[in-house]
C-alpha cells in the first residue's frame, strides 16, 4: 500500500491530482462502464484537474484495462510466497509491454514479493524480411510517474558518469591522455527478468558474446577474434604495442600473453606462446567455479580470478576486471565483480554485459536462474577526450533493456556458440564513436 500511494498520488504538477479507477469504493463518482469513466475525466471539469489515470480493480477491469491501447504501463506486485488468496494474475502480452523496472526481491512477513513496470512499446516493425524488435515511442516516457522512471537500472551508471564529470579527480595515465578519475564505486543490477545491456547509446552485442566464449575457450591469440570480425584487442595485439610493452617472451603480433582465458583455464601453467598446447596445465578456475555451485552452493569460496602476479609482466594489457566471486541462494545464482581499472565511457557498459551473460551461462549450465550482478569499480576513470561523447550521451533517456534466451539444449559451458543466445527487445540510441586509449 505504501509503494501504490507513491505512485499514484505523485504528480509532477502540484494543482493536479491523479485519477484512480476501481470496481466499487465509497465518496466517488460512479460510471457504468471503465470506457465511460474515462469518458468522464476526459470532459469538464475533471481533464483540468487530472494529470494522470490509475486503473487499480477489480479483475474485470483490469482485463479490459490491459487490453486497451490506452494503457501505457502496467504497476504489479509480484508474490513468490504461495498461500491462499483473492489473485488476479494478469497476461501481460510482451509483444505489445517491456520491462522497465523490477525491484530486487523484498521479504515482508515471510513473504517474498517485487515491484515490477511494464511499458507500452509500437507494433514490431520489419528489418530485412525478418521481424524486428518492438519499437518504443521514448516522448512517451513523460507517462511514467517519476519515481519509477528514474528507477531503470541504467541511470546508476549515468549518475555515476555526471559525478565523474562533475568532481572526478585529475589523475595522469599510461596513455598520455589524462582522466578524470573516481575511486571505490558499486553498482546492482538485477538479471531476473531482463538483461542490463545499455540502451543510452548502442553496445557491440555481438563483441560481448564473441569474446567471451573467447575467454572460456582459454585462447590468447586475438586472431581468432579477427578471423570473426571482431577487433576488439587489435590495439593490444598489434606488433607495434607488443614491441613497446617489451612483453616476458617471444611474442608475434596477435599473442597477447597469458590473459583472462589463459588464467581462467590454465592458471598456474607456464605460457610460452598462443600456439602451445595446455591442455591439462594448470588450473581450470571456470569448471572448478561450476563443481563448487552445483555440489556445494554454500561455499563462500567461488572465485574466479585473472589476477596472477607472476604472470603480469607477459601481458599485453593488465587484467582491468580483476576476479568474480559468485553466490548461491534460493535457487539463483549472483556475480560480483572487482575492477581495478574501469574505463567509463568504451569498458564499462561491456563489461557489465560480459559478466551478467557470464552469470546467466553459469546459471544456465548449473540450473539455477540468475539474480544479481554487481560491479565493483575500483579507478573508474574518464578520459578527457571522452568527455564530450558522454555528455552527449547524458542527454539521451535509457529505454528498456532486452530480455536474453539461451538456448535450452546446450548444459555444457564449454559447447556454447554466438547463435545460442538471443536477444528479445534492444532497441538502443545510436552507437557514439570514439577511439580506445592505447
Amino acid at each position: 500500500m505504501k509503494f501504490f500511494k507513491e505512485v499514484t498520488l505523485t504528480t509532477s504538477d502540484p494543482v493536479k491530482k491523479n485519477a484512480v479507477i476501481m470496481a466499487t469504493a465509497e465518496n466517488v463518482v460512479i460510471s457504468g462502464s471503465m470506457s465511460s469513466a474515462l469518458q468522464l475525466l476526459a470532459t469538464s471539469p475533471y481533464h483540468l484537474s487530472v494529470e494522470k489515470v490509475f486503473v487499480i480493480g477489480g479483475g474485470q477491469i483490469l482485463r479490459e484495462a490491459l487490453n486497451s491501447p490506452g494503457c501505457d504501463a502496467i504497476h504489479i506486485t509480484v508474490i513468490e510466497t504461495d498461500f491462499e488468496c483473492e489473485t488476479f494474475v494478469p497476461f501481460i502480452d510482451l509483444s505489445l509491454y517491456q520491462l522497465w523496472y523490477t525491484s530486487f526481491p523484498l521479504v515482508e512477513n515471510s513473504i517474498r514479493y517485487s515491484f515490477v513496470t511494464y511499458v507500452r512499446v509500437q507494433n514490431p516493425v520489419e528489418l530485412d524480411g525478418k521481424p524486428g524488435t518492438p519499437k518504443l515511442n521514448v516522448e512517451s516516457f513523460s507517462f511514467l510517474p517519476k519515481m519509477i522512471f528514474e528507477r531503470h537500472e541504467e541511470y546508476m551508471y549515468l549518475r555515476l558518469v555526471q559525478d565523474i564529470i562533475g568532481s572526478g579527480i585529475q589523475k595522469d595515465d599510461g596513455t598520455g591522455t589524462g582522466t578524470l578519475s573516481q575511486f571505490g564505486s558499486q553498482m546492482r543490477f538485477n538479471l531476473r527478468k531482463s538483461f542490463p545491456l545499455f540502451t543510452t547509446k548502442k553496445v557491440f552485442w555481438r563483441g560481448v558474446v564473441e569474446e567471451l566464449l573467447w575467454f572460456i575457450s582459454g585462447s590468447t591469440n586475438a586472431k581468432m577474434l579477427q578471423d570473426k570480425g571482431m577487433h576488439l584487442w587489435d590495439g593490444n595485439a598489434s606488433g607495434d604495442y607488443l614491441d613497446r610493452h617489451l612483453l616476458g617472451f617471444n611474442s608475434e603480433e596477435g599473442d597477447l600473453g597469458p590473459i583472462y582465458g589463459f588464467q581462467w583455464k590454465h592458471f598456474g601453467a607456464s605460457y610460452t606462446s598462443m600456439h602451445a598446447d595446455y591442455t591439462g596445465k594448470g588450473f581450470d578456475q571456470l569448471l572448478d567455479v561450476i563443481h563448487k555451485i552445483i555440489t556445494t552452493p554454500d561455499d563462500r569460496h567461488i572465485v574466479l580470478s585473472a589476477w596472477n602476479p607472476s604472470d603480469l609482466k607477459q601481458m599485453a594489457l593488465l587484467p582491468c576486471h580483476m576476479f568474480a566471486q559468485f553466490w548461491v541462494v534460493n535457487g539463483e545464482l549472483s556475480c560480483q565483480m572487482y575492477q581495478q581499472s574501469t574505463d567509463m565511457f568504451l569498458g564499462a557498459p561491456f563489461n557489465i554485459a560480459s559478466y551478467a551473460l557470464l552469470t546467466y551461462m553459469i546459471a544456465h549450465v548449473c540450473g539455477l536462474t540468475p539474480g544479481d550482478f554487481i560491479h565493483v569499480l575500483g579507478d573508474a576513470h574518464i578520459y578527457k577526450t571522452h568527455v564530450r561523447p558522454l555528455q552527449k550521451q547524458l542527454q539521451k533517456s535509457p529505454k528498456p533493456f532486452p530480455i536474453l534466451k539461451i538456448n535450452p539444449q546446450k548444459k555444457d559451458i564449454d559447447s556454447f556458440v554466438a547463435a545460442d543466445f538471443t536477444l528479445i527487445g534492444y532497441d538502443p540510441h545510436q552507437k557514439i564513436e570514439m577511439k580506445i586509449a592505447l
